[in-house]
């Protein structure tokens, strides 16, 4: 019997776009297999969103300027449908975007967006900081890979905890609001401006 992790659910839910309890429950019957725990969901009668494939082409574009006047951020969230882009959920979600930007500043959307140069540019500074401490070559790569996974947490903006409620991620927010509105809602970009920086 496989281990279900949070992880593997979340991950079945950010593809599917279906909820948390019927991705636990099709991974626990399918002992972990995603391609099983997705067909399962189909013979089910839950619909697969197929959000990666659907073009999002509406949208809005939310500000966030704080109080003091010295920080500010914008944001622009697709959806597929303008019905949705004016939703009231659909619009708190974009604010909230563009205040936690304002908040967090992240440097990316997401990882597959850090440009291989960055990447590559922080895994020589986490080998040589392992390496000064004289670990074992083995132990250095496991190491890294947790620090980029930590990196990504930090950086990227739908890998960071929301600044309004900590104990959920940005993706969490971002696959609810696909799940309720069966969109393919997305962060297209985003730019955030400090006085003096």
């Amino acid at each position: 019997m496989a281990t279900i992790r949070s992880e593997d659910v979340q991950k079945l839910r950010l593809e599917t776009g279906i909820g948390m309890m019927d991705c636990k429950k099709a991974l626990v019957e399918t002992d972990g297999d995603f391609a099983r725990a997705k067909q399962l969901l189909r013979e089910q009668g839950l619909e697969l969103m197929g959000l990666q494939g659907r073009e999002a082409n509406e949208g809005r574009i939310e500000c966030y300027l704080h109080h003091s006047g010295k920080i500010g951020a914008m944001v622009e969230v697709k959806a597929n449908t303008d019905f949705a882009a004016k939703s009231d959920e659909f619009i708190r979600f974009a604010r909230d975007l563009a205040m936690h930007i304002a908040a967090s500043n992240p440097r990316y959307i997401a990882p597959e967006d850090v440009p291989a140069a960055d990447l590559d540019a922080e895994k020589q500074v986490y080998r040589r900081q392992l390496e000064s401490e004289g670990k074992p070559q083995n132990i250095v790569e496991k190491a890294i890979e947790g620090r980029i996974n930590r990196f990504y947490e930090e950086q990227c903006l739908v890998k960071q905890a929301f600044a309004k409620d900590p104990t959920v991620k940005v993706e969490g927010l971002l696959a609810d609001l696909r799940t309720k509105t069966g969109e393919n809602i997305r962060v297209k970009r985003f730019a955030r401006f400090e006085v003096g920086k």
